[in-house]
Order: structure tokens, then C-alpha cells, then sequence
């Protein structure tokens, strides 16, 4: 056994610790000694640990709050706890609850300590070769689904892997399709939670009448078509990891209600009578700019600051198309698999048409883009051909109007709010698709339902400002 693996021994009887330090060191590794769960963490802190051996009951700090620390700080140093319960079905709960490695009932046994350790050291070897690999692929331009090299992605992977191992809330910003759901799963997976349940919801896509019901659950009878008890997402995401997709969305009243569960760590269900205690992660992203959100009270102050522990805004493509030939290579070897065609790379014509484009619609646009793209071509080489109408007399949104000096064809004030050159990207794409919202739709990467909700937005604001010069002529008159 390497002597180099150092293991954690945490209990308060001496002659206890002693006893199982001085079987530690016959086994073949190096005993550190603690007696409680504070001066165990002033242990840690003074070296690697690859096994944890911790009775539950002491002083100061017990064995759970120990693990329940450690578990917080995204510590994954597997734990064997000892208990003199005698109750391997206690045993067994203490496990689930605190994800300790396993159990071993008092007096400790040597050789089932011993097979214990060997396990748990052999489990921590694999956790940090994992993360290793996953710091060298975002070294190389993948996290997960994540693709790209440039400057602002690796800027997303140094903060996923800040951000993961801790249990803090992280909210999400970025333009629609721009990959925040993937960098919440990336969260998620390089966190301590990653085999626990990962739920997103899409508070946007949801009734108000439902959401609730959806986020907490209800009872048997709670409404009209309740026919069954039903657990809510937050249930759902017991000890694992939620995303609150489009937060800013959400109902006020339902902000309220989903700031006290985030306070209190309990949920009730529609129509029940008691709460229920939660261990969930939450994320929460929007395609809104925390500004506006804020500003047109959208999303409640006190909850923005509850969930905004970590920020991560994602940059739109148009901010790194330096990354698309390798976003491409990855999205063409997943849609090879997916729809069993055998498509090689891209015409180099087509790659510099993709640089040159706006993508208004982020990478979803561009996964739209070549999915269709691998279907019509079926194998060899993507060219021009195989790309959207749109695409092939290059009547794109930054040239459609080339008579004008503006590069991007689009009528953008300086200082313009992302509001604003959101507006204009859409009216401009509605005008080259003759206001066909489906495929205005398809061309932005974003849903017809979006679509139609934007449009009524900007009607909403014409008139708007029709009524408001209206009265002020009225008046000057």
C-alpha cells in the first residue's frame, strides 16, 4: 500500500483513535489524527486526504457536521463512518444522508477496515483523475457540451470549475441560444452533486396557473384536475441540482414564494398541510440583462440577490466566431450519430459564409444551420448547397443592405440597450423572410411562441410611443 495516501482519523476517545491510527499505519498508509470535526478541517487544510475515518458523536464539531462542511465545499474526500448504533439500518440512512463512503460498526474490525480503505482510496484516485481530465479538455476547448477556445470561453470554464464544487447559487445570463442550460449541466456535473437528479424548468414556457404546481408539487384534490399527489421539481431535485430557466419570467407572486424555500430549505405543496425539508442547488438563467430585469421589475430585487452568488454571463457567437470551426466539428460528429449520416468537415466557402454571418440566434442557430445542413448533404462535404436558403445568395443580416456604410445593415444607435439591437436583429430577419415568423423562427434559433411574444412587444411599444406624441402634439396645440 503507498504510505504517500494520508489518511483522516477523527474521534475524541483517545484510546479509540489511537486504535484505529495504529491499524491505518499496519495497513500501509499514513495516519493523521484528529479529535473532532473542527481541528479534522485545520487537518485537511495541511495536506492532501484520501480517506476520512470519523466516529459521529464529539465534541465542538460531531462527525455530521463534519461531512456536512466538507459536503458544502465540494469536498469529495470519500468518508468511512464509524457508529456504535448497532443499527445497520441507521447505518445505511447516515450513508445516504451524508454521503459518506460507508459504515463500520464499533469495535473496528481490521480486515474490513482495511478492504474499506482500499476502496475509498482506489474511489478518491478516480474523483481527481476526473477532475484532472476534465481541467485538461477545457484546457483544449471542451467543458462537457461546451465548446471553444477563445478568450471569453475559457474565461465560462475558469468559473464553472470556480463556481461547481460549492453549493452557491449561480445565475446564468446570456441571449437566447447561447448554451445556458449546457453550462448549468456543466455545473452540475463537475459539482459533488453530479449523481444526484439534474431538473430544469423553463419558467417561460409555463402558465401561471401551473407553475407553482409544477415547482412545489400538490396534493391529491389540490385544484380541478389534480387527480394524484405529485412532487414538485424541488422535490424532484432532492440533494441534486435545479435550473430555473428564464426566471425573469416568472410570476411575482411565485418569486415570493420560491424566495422563501430558497430562505428556509422547505417546500409545501399545493393543497398540503406540511413542509417538506429540501437539499437542492439552485441555478437560474435568463436571456434578459440583470439591468432591464431589475429596472422593469421583472425579477424581484431580494430574490437577484439571494440567487446572484456566482455570475456568468455567456457571450453571443457573434463575440467568438473563432470558435466556430470547432463548435461545427463537434455539432457534425453528434448529428452524424443522431441521423446516422456520414458527413466529413465543411467547405472552406462555407466556414468563411459562417464567419462573415450574424447569428442573431447564437449557437442554436448554427446547430439549426448544419443539422440541416448533415441531413441534405448525407455524407463528404458540407457546401454551399446544403445550407439554408438564406444562406445561399448571402443575403445575410450583416450585409442586406449594402448600399449604406453600415457594416451590420441594421439602424443601431450608439448606446443602444441589448433590447434595442435585439429589435432590430428580428425586424430585420422578419424582413428578409417577408415576415414569415415560422421562418423567422427557424433562421434566430428560437421557438414561434418567442417569436409571436416579441413582436407583440414591439407592437406594444410602437403604439406606445404613437399615443405619447400624440398627447404631446394635442398639448401643443
Amino acid at each position: 500500500m503507498p504510505t504517500s495516501c494520508r489518511v483522516l482519523v477523527v474521534d475524541d476517545d483517545a484510546d479509540q483513535r489511537d486504535t484505529v491510527a495504529a491499524m491505518v499505519s499496519d495497513i500501509g498508509y499514513t495516519a493523521i489524527t484528529a479529535q473532532d470535526g473542527e481541528e479534522a478541517l485545520d487537518r485537511i487544510e495541511e495536506g492532501p486526504i484520501h480517506a476520512i475515518v470519523t466516529d459521529l458523536m464529539m465534541p465542538r464539531m460531531d462527525g455530521f457536521q463534519l461531512l456536512e462542511t466538507l459536503r458544502s465545499r465540494g469536498d469529495q474526500t470519500p468518508a468511512i463512518v464509524l457508529t456504535g448504533f448497532g443499527s445497520s439500518a441507521k447505518a445505511i440512512s447516515i450513508v445516504h444522508d451524508l454521503h459518506a463512503f460507508w459504515f463500520q460498526e464499533k469495535p473496528v474490525d481490521y480486515d474490513m477496515l482495511a478492504a474499506l480503505l482500499e476502496r475509498a482510496v482506489s474511489h478518491k484516485g478516480l474523483v481527481d483523475e476526473t477532475a484532472r481530465l476534465q481541467r485538461q479538455l477545457s484546457y483544449q476547448g471542451i467543458l462537457g457540451d461546451l465548446v471553444g477556445t477563445s478568450a471569453p470561453m475559457r474565461k465560462i470554464y475558469a468559473m464553472i470549475q470556480q463556481a461547481a464544487p460549492s453549493s452557491a447559487s449561480v445565475f446564468i445570463t446570456g441571449e437566447s441560444g447561447t448554451g445556458k442550460e449546457l453550462v448549468a449541466r456543466a455545473i452540475h456535473r463537475a459539482s459533488p452533486r453530479m449523481a444526484r437528479p439534474f431538473v430544469a424548468i423553463n419558467c417561460a414556457a409555463l402558465p401561471e396557473t401551473l407553475i407553482e404546481s409544477e415547482l412545489f408539487g400538490h396534493e391529491k384534490g389540490a385544484f380541478t384536475g389534480a387527480v394524484e399527489r405529485r412532487a414538485g421539481c424541488f422535490e424532484q431535485a432532492h440533494e441534486g441540482t435545479i435550473l430555473l430557466d428564464e426566471i425573469g419570467d416568472m410570476p411575482m407572486g411565485t418569486q415570493a414564494k420560491l424566495l422563501r424555500v430558497l430562505e428556509e430549505g422547505k417546500v409545501r405543496r399545493l393543497g398540503g398541510k406540511g413542509e417538506i425539508s429540501i437539499n437542492v442547488r439552485v441555478l437560474a438563467a435568463t436571456n434578459k440583462t440583470l439591468k432591464d430585469a431589475l429596472a422593469k421589475k421583472s425579477l424581484r430585487e431580494d430574490l437577484f440577490y439571494r440567487l446572484n452568488v456566482f455570475h456568468l454571463a455567456l457571450p453571443p457567437l457573434r463575440q467568438r466566431k473563432e470558435d466556430i470551426p470547432l463548435i461545427a466539428e463537434a455539432m457534425i460528429r453528434d448529428l452524424n450519430k443522431k441521423n446516422e449520416c456520414r458527413v466529413a468537415d465543411l467547405q472552406p466557402a462555407v466556414i468563411e459564409c459562417f464567419m462573415n454571418y450574424g447569428w442573431p440566434g447564437n449557437v442554436r442557430e448554427l446547430r439549426n444551420v448544419i443539422e440541416r445542413a448533415v441531413i441534405v448533404a448525407g455524407e463528404g462535404t458540407i457546401r454551399m448547397q446544403h445550407l439554408p436558403p438564406l444562406f445561399e445568395t448571402k443575403a445575410l443580416p450583416q450585409s442586406v443592405t449594402p448600399e449604406t456604410d453600415n457594416p451590420t445593415g441594421l439602424n443601431i444607435r450608439p448606446g443602444a440597450t441589448l433590447r434595442e439591437v435585439e429589435e432590430a436583429y428580428i425586424r430585420q430577419v422578419l424582413k428578409q423572410t417577408n415576415s414569415d415568423k415560422k421562418k423567422t423562427a427557424e433562421v434566430l434559433g428560437i421557438s414561434l411562441r418567442t417569436v409571436h411574444t416579441r413582436i407583440a412587444e414591439f407592437q406594444a411599444d410602437d403604439k406606445a410611443e404613437a399615443d405619447s406624441e400624440f398627447s404631446e402634439n394635442v398639448g401643443a396645440t
